[in-house]
């Protein structure tokens, strides 16, 4: 089987529910999810597993401050998170928890692995832990806050911990670490990512304390009561787990390893040093990548609850809609990297590229057949050079330049390329005046006619991953049947003949974008 056909598995990072969604979670979930729709319309059976990280002491704090028992606080955090994915359209084939039965057994087959193969052990612990990042922290890595306290180089407090552990032998997997992110260089992106975990290992692995005491919300360590898992073992595995494992036949034995970890780069160290030396100890095959995204910045600052700036991801969707928030998202923020956003930016490409730009486009296309020609489609036109240069400007944004952009998950890229197919379109309407020619030449309005609808079909299904509802919206209004929108049809030489002969008329098309108008009370900052 060829490698673009190949099942894809894509995750998110699996998140942690000590509070509800924040537009960052929604912005993984997003993009994770077009890259899940992209693979699908490549012709790829795929599996997406995201879920919600619910053990560890930050939980069973956050729960015993509330007088609630934990499980209870879990379910309620882990229901806001399947409500934004459900809001958002977020096409996941699987949402685990990690306080389901299945995923204890899948932990508990892991550990049992790591300890066959000699690489855990029983000692004390003592030192340095953040309750906020649960991680442990090197005295080396620590910085010096107000009044004397210590801080992660997260900038969280960090807490003196002593008590019996189990350890995994992390120091052990130092060399085949450094082996795998030189033999295969794109197991961690971006490049910046890389070079942080590189001068991390190279600076020397300790290991590393791998189950608790003081609390018992988390998975039974097998065999040695009174341990929990440390929450990083646990939540890790879910992505073992939403397969199946260790059962074969949940999807463990088709889909993985797994294509793509998505994740935000301030966990790039726990799932690019110690998930792969879990695995490898495990004797289980790596994910071929690691791709820690930037953050998420709300005019340029860091949103924090002390700021005030924290914005709820399900009021941006109410507000501007699923479909543009999606679209903005990943066409204004380069991937990998930092990006800002504010109501007025989504306000302004929504405008400018979807209902200025493209859904005008479709809008004015269909209208006009509707108007001019009853509907009615015909693939017997005199083609002209015009026309030509046109739809190969178009077929080879959506059949090359975008799949080949979002390959790489260069989104913002990819949607440049497909925008400028429609910048390109729009200028041919207004170059070729359709309008003027149903008086001059009603068959050359005809020719230009059915080559915009030729394009406007090409330009949706290319988009489709991105803005899903609209672009089903739109093809339904073309009478593109549902399994004749993946990037094959775009190859299909016969389809429009096809469609022209089967009696489909084209009606009043109704708008896809309406206009977006700024919340009261925004301005530009």
């Amino acid at each position: 089987m060829s490698e673009n056909k190949a099942p894809f598995y894509i995750t998110t990072a699996i998140s942690y529910p000590n509070g509800r969604p924040h537009i960052g979670h929604a912005y993984e979930a997003i993009a994770t999810d077009v890259m899940a729709r992209f693979q699908r319309a490549r012709g790829r059976e795929v599996r997406m597993v995201t879920g919600t990280d619910e053990h560890g002491l930050k939980m069973f704090q956050t729960a015993r401050d509330q007088g609630r028992a934990t499980i209870d606080l879990a379910d309620e955090m882990s229901g806001y998170f399947r409500e934004m994915y459900a809001r958002l359209n977020i096409s996941y084939d699987n949402f685990m928890r990690t306080s389901d039965a299945a995923h204890h057994a899948a932990s508990q087959a892991i550990w049992r692995a790591m300890e066959a193969n000699g690489d855990l052990y029983l000692d004390r612990y003592e030192g340095w832990y953040s309750v906020r990042d649960e991680a442990f922290y090197d005295e080396s890595e620590l910085a010096e806050g107000e009044g004397g306290t210590r801080l992660s180089p997260q900038g969280t407090p960090v807490e003196w911990t002593v008590e019996e552990s189990w350890f995994f032998r992390l120091s052990a997997y130092q060399d085949r670490l450094l082996a795998l992110y030189r033999d295969q260089p794109d197991f961690i992106r971006p490049e910046s990512r890389r070079n942080e975990v590189l001068r991390f290992v190279e600076g020397g692995l300790k290991d590393l304390s791998v189950s608790r005491t003081s609390f018992d919300w988390g998975v039974p360590v097998p065999g040695s009561p009174g341990h929990v898992m440390y929450v990083w073992v646990d939540a890790l595995t879910t992505y073992l787990s939403g397969l199946g494992y260790p059962d074969l036949d949940g999807g463990f034995g088709t889909f993985w390893p797994a294509n793509i970890h998505m994740i935000g780069k301030d966990i790039v160290r726990f799932h690019t040093v110690y998930w792969p030396a879990f695995l490898m100890s495990a004797g289980l095959p790596l994910p071929k990548q690691v791709f820690g995204h930037g953050f998420l910045l709300n005019r340029g600052e860091k949103m924090s609850k002390s700021l005030g700036n924290v914005v709820d991801p399900m009021a941006l969707a109410e507000q501007f809609g699923v479909d543009p928030l999606r679209y903005y998202l990943l066409r204004e923020v380069s991937f990998g990297q930092d990006g800002t956003y504010s109501a007025e930016a989504i306000v302004r490409t929504a405008n400018a590229d979807l209902a200025n730009s493209f859904g005008n486009l479709a809008q004015r296309s269909l209208s006009m057949i509707f108007k001019n020609l009853d509907g009615a489609l015909s693939s017997d036109y005199a083609s002209h050079e015009d026309d030509r240069a046109l739809m190969a400007i178009v077929n080879d944004a959506c059949r090359t330049l975008l799949p080949r952009e979002f390959e790489q998950l260069a989104f913002s890229v990819g949607i440049e390329e497909w925008l400028r197919a429609v910048f390109a379109c729009n200028q041919y309407v207004d170059t070729q005046a359709p309008w003027a020619l149903r008086k001059s030449d009603p068959e050359r309005m005809r020719a230009v006619l059915m080559t915009l609808f030729q394009a406007v079909r090409a330009l949706a299904i290319a988009i489709r991953p991105v803005v899903p509802a609209a672009a089903d919206k739109l093809l339904d209004q073309m009478g593109i049947a549902p399994n004749a929108r993946d990037f094959d049809a775009l190859n299909d030489a016969g389809w429009f003949a096809a469609l022209a002969v089967s009696g489909f008329t084209v009606s009043q098309p109704v708008p896809l974008f309406p206009r977006l108008e700024l919340p009261e009370g925004a301005g530009e900052a």
